[in-house]
């Protein structure tokens, strides 16, 4: 398993869009201009290949804190570590940039995933973005 950290203009991005596009646009109907929302050239995006891309996520400043976006995993890579592999990715890569708090928009069905990374509910109760119930969450690093 490998772990890439690159930005907007590496080629690596290409894998990263396709991934984010068969989960969040293919799967979860998430309209196309809201998954390419005009943050990518300012974020920081990682990928998880085993040999193949299968996950995906970026960051970028936000608040007091690093934003955790876009994590998402292949429908047949899921259940076998690669959400973890990617958020370890993330994690080292704010602790080494000197980020001390990480803050996330989880969907609710993976909430769970992220509690068990530590992670705490930051809100009362769930809210939509594109049309997906979510938590937010953030967990110090």
């Amino acid at each position: 398993m490998e772990t890439a950290v690159f930005a907007h203009d590496d080629p690596a991005f290409d894998d990263a869009l396709d991934i984010r596009t068969r989960v969040f646009v293919d799967e979860q109907d998430v309209p196309m201009d809201r998954e390419v929302d005009g943050r990518d050239p300012a974020a920081t995006h990682f990928l998880v290949s085993d040999p193949d891309p299968v996950a995906v996520a970026r960051t970028r400043e936000y608040e007091d804190g690093l934003k955790v976006e876009r994590v998402a995993v292949l429908a047949d890579a899921r259940g076998e570590g690669y959400g973890h592999a990617v958020m370890d990715a993330v994690e080292s890569y704010a602790n080494e940039e000197g980020y001390d708090r990480l803050v996330l928009d989880a969907q609710v069905p993976v909430v769970g995933f992220y509690e068990a990374r530590d992670y705490e509910i930051q809100d009362d109760e769930p809210f939509e973005d594109a049309g997906i119930p979510h938590r937010r969450m953030a967990k110090s690093v």
